[in-house]
């Protein structure tokens, strides 16, 4: 056994968070794996141990750890930070944390004691983040609340909304400062979007009382965005009057377009514009990319594309440059009401603008071909993307894999599906999927069949309708082999199929009189409910 688990075989460490004390004890054997090792409390600081080391061992490598341990010369910050940066194992880290202080003359600061909660808030050792923040709070350096900001992201993700609030609280003691506006709108915004509106109340309250808070445009905003999402308009107008009352406070660009975009997620699309004319000529604010793009986008869903083209038009006049989202947007709209024309000439046109499509522009105007029997052109517009290198994803390859099917160009499909992964492209299961469907509908079992082979091969199971579907349609097209070889390979990867399937299955097999297969078939429908 080694010094550090002999140092570590047991620990007894009594620390206090937020006024909670919090005992670690914990006991290990010597066979114990580095992955089971206990957490070790940040205040238990690894002593010189005074027993001769292990032996060395014939790896090449050495871990962050045994580095640490075997370098003469003193850790710095920075090589402390990164080391505990490129161990990929918490506990480790936070051994190197341990050891590093165990150096003459070394004291962690605000870079080290971000860096390891980082690591630790990652993997989500919240308890060893706890003692971190507790020893903090002993220390002599400046700490910056960037730190807390980091921790409330990091328990907004783990669905911690009392922890985000927690941590808001516990600036203050640390960074022995009041808590800036940028921490109260982070704070804020993250309890809103958890929809934890009991604890934003809460955090406002204690603002206004022990932080002399006034709110800004920002937290205003936060608050419209909230309504807006929830559907609750009418608050949210309320909460813009109460910014133009405030000294410190008035409406802004992102204002406006959290307004107008609520408007149009309920279809308020005349109400939308005006709001969009009062902005311009009453507080005299220039609409962005974005603020025209709300509209496009809402009038294109509102079934008013042409509407949607007056706003381009109109934001090209005024000095606004169309860019990307706004064409593809736009072209989306009017693909929807299978307006080729259009969507050709609004792709001419971005290009004619010296914009060059992405992916979604691409993708955009494929789809429009594809759902207008033109695929051909939608297969030459894929080979253009392959030669200006724009990178296809996997939605481009599903939308062509729709369109040729929906033509019955089913052997190019399944070309395709063989071939593509083999070229380095991803396809998920939505991609053999799409294929299936078509040759079920289309009653084409023996290539269904061949298809249904690879996606098992592969790792995709299909739909659980389309399989009771195929091996449906397998039975009654007399093909009862492939039907239960099919049937076989499902459920080795958990399909469970209706008794109505069972039930034909059976009835296929017996009349082809193969009654000891049906026994088999009855064993395997019986067994499961013993």
């Amino acid at each position: 056994m080694g010094p550090l688990l002999q140092i570590l075989r047991v620990s007894v460490v009594t620390v206090y968070f937020m006024g909670v004390p919090i005992k670690h004890y914990r006991r290990f054997s010597s066979s114990s794996s580095s992955s089971s090792l206990p957490w070790i409390s940040p205040l238990q600081y690894l002593k010189p141990s005074t027993s001769k080391p292990d032996p060395p061992t014939h790896s090449t490598s050495l871990s962050p750890i045994q580095e640490l341990q075997r370098k003469p010369k003193f850790i710095s910050h920075e090589s402390a930070i990164s080391m505990i940066k490129r161990e990929k194992d918490p506990q480790r880290a936070l051994e190197i944390f341990n050891m590093a202080a165990t150096q003459r003359g070394f004291n962690h600061n605000h870079s080290t004691y971000s860096t390891i909660v980082h690591k630790l808030a990652q993997s989500k050792k919240f308890n060893a983040v706890d003692a971190i923040l507790r020893q903090m709070t002993f220390e002599t350096c400046k700490f910056h609340e960037g730190l807390f900001l980091n921790l409330m992201v990091h328990f907004s993700r783990s669905a911690l909304p009392e922890r985000i609030l927690e941590m808001f609280y516990a600036i203050p003691p640390v960074v022995r400062e009041k808590p800036s506006l940028k921490a109260i709108s982070t704070c804020l915004n993250l309890l809103v979007e958890s929809d934890r509106l009991d604890l934003a109340r809460k955090l406002l309250s204690y603002s206004k009382k022990s932080l002399d808070l006034k709110p800004n445009t920002c937290i205003f905003n936060i608050l419209v965005k909230h309504h807006c999402k929830k559907g609750n308009l009418d608050s949210a107008f309320e909460v813009v009057e109460e910014m133009r009352k405030s000294t410190v406070s008035h409406p802004n660009l992102i204002t406006y377009s959290t307004l107008m975009g609520g408007l149009c997620d309920y279809g308020r699309l005349k109400e939308a514009i005006e709001l969009f004319e009062e902005m311009v000529s009453k507080d005299k604010i220039l609409p962005d990319v974005l603020t025209y793009n709300i509209l496009i986008n809402g009038f294109c869903r509102g079934g008013k594309v042409d509407r949607a083209r007056k706003v381009m038009d109109f934001m090209s006049k005024n000095g606004c440059q169309p860019n990307l989202f706004n064409y593809s947007a736009l072209m989306n709209g009017f693909c929807k009401e299978g307006k080729i024309q259009e969507v050709t000439e609004v792709f001419n046109e971005m290009r004619s603008s010296g914009l060059e499509p992405d992916a979604v522009g691409y993708t955009t105007i494929i789809n429009c071909f594809c759902r207008g029997g033109r695929v051909d052109e939608a297969l030459k517009l894929l080979k253009e993307m392959k030669e200006k290198e724009c990178r296809t994803d996997t939605v481009t390859f599903n939308v062509i894999l729709g369109g040729l099917c929906r033509e019955r160009r089913f052997n190019e499909a399944l070309v395709m599906l063989e071939s593509l992964p083999h070229q380095g492209v991803y396809l998920n299961k939505a991609s053999y999927r799409i294929v299936l469907n078509f040759l079920c509908k289309e009653k084409e079992l023996e290539n269904a069949t061949n298809l249904l082979g690879l996606m098992l091969e592969r790792g995709f199971l299909p739909h659980f309708a389309t399989s009771n579907e195929l091996l449906i349609g397998l039975c009654d097209a007399g093909k009862v082999a492939d039907a239960t070889e099919a049937l076989n390979g499902l459920v080795e990867r958990g399909f469970k199929p209706e008794t109505a399937l069972w039930l034909r299955l059976i009835e296929s097999i017996c009349r082809e009189r193969k009654l000891l297969r049906v026994f088999q078939l009855l064993d395997d429908l019986v067994t499961p409910e013993i």
